[in-house]
């Protein structure tokens, strides 16, 4: 094992044992002479064995922290990423200045999206959708936490089925699955074997759900709202074509990630 791997293998027990003592992970070094009890001791050994067996953190913890939330996760949702962060950032740019808004999350997961502009942006109601049962019953505990239980609205079904055709929103915004099938192999394997395939593969081209959404998220926007999307790089000249095609936009822009990469595709009705 390298240094770099032994430390990061030492900050990660550190981080299982804060865990199991229920102290933030820089105070484990004030409980070293602390005996740990039989329980302790057992729930201990069950994270580490958890985690040799390849299991994110998250989801051993069961709580993953987005934005100034900390979220409560399991394997039913994704865990959230600094680019969705991003994606958030760019809708609370958009809604300065604005008052009243509704937004409309789809494939809301554990909510962070929906959580986080219901509690930093003048969102009187935010509808998050999902496929998932499971993954609404996690997102509905976050939203009841984070005190915006009443603003966010949450809703079973596939992208716009539970919407009905009059409704509009100002913020149409989603984190999609856009992996597509065939590139399972290539990513990361806390990634591939743990988190939900539902919530990751899109189909044989990654772009099919974003397809879905671009050509129909109009119908359920507000003139002058806002389409908000996180895309694969390998997907974003793709999404920009199909928004222009469709006619119902101003010219989309990108937004790239910390890695530089073209990850966020804005567009207005």
């Amino acid at each position: 094992m390298s240094a770099r791997a032994g430390a990061e293998a030492r900050r990660e027990a550190g981080f299982l044992l804060a865990g199991v003592l229920d102290v933030a992970p820089g105070q484990v070094t004030l409980q070293r002479r602390r005996q740990l009890a039989e329980h302790e001791r057992d729930e201990y050994l069950n994270r580490l064995a958890r985690r040799a067996r390849g299991e994110p953190l998250q989801y051993i913890e069961g709580r993953a922290a987005f934005r100034e939330l900390l979220l409560r996760v399991d394997r039913s949702v994704l865990i959230p990423r600094p680019e969705t962060e991003q994606l958030v950032e760019a809708v609370l740019g958009w809604c300065r200045g604005k008052e009243g808004l509704s937004g409309l999350d789809l494939g809301t997961g554990s909510g962070a999206i929906a959580i986080s502009l219901a509690r930093e942006a003048p969102f009187e109601r935010v509808v998050g959708v999902d496929i998932s049962a499971q993954a609404l019953n996690v997102a509905r505990y976050n939203a009841d936490q984070a005190g915006v239980g009443e603003v966010v609205e949450l809703r079973l079904g596939s992208l716009f089925a539970p919407l009905s055709a009059g409704e509009r929103f100002q913020v149409v915004v989603s984190n999609p699955p856009y992996v597509a099938n065939g590139e399972a192999e290539s990513l990361p394997e806390e990634v591939r074997d743990w988190e939900p395939a539902v919530a990751l593969y899109a189909g044989p081209t990654g772009f099919e759900v974003i397809q879905q959404i671009v050509d129909r998220a109009a119908q359920y926007l507000a003139p002058g709202g806002l389409l908000a999307l996180e895309v694969a790089p390998g997907v974003a000249d793709a999404t920009l074509e199909r928004l222009r095609a469709g006619g119902a936009y101003s010219e989309p822009r990108v937004i790239r990630d910390l890695a530089g990469q073209r990850r966020i595709v804005l567009a207005e009705r």
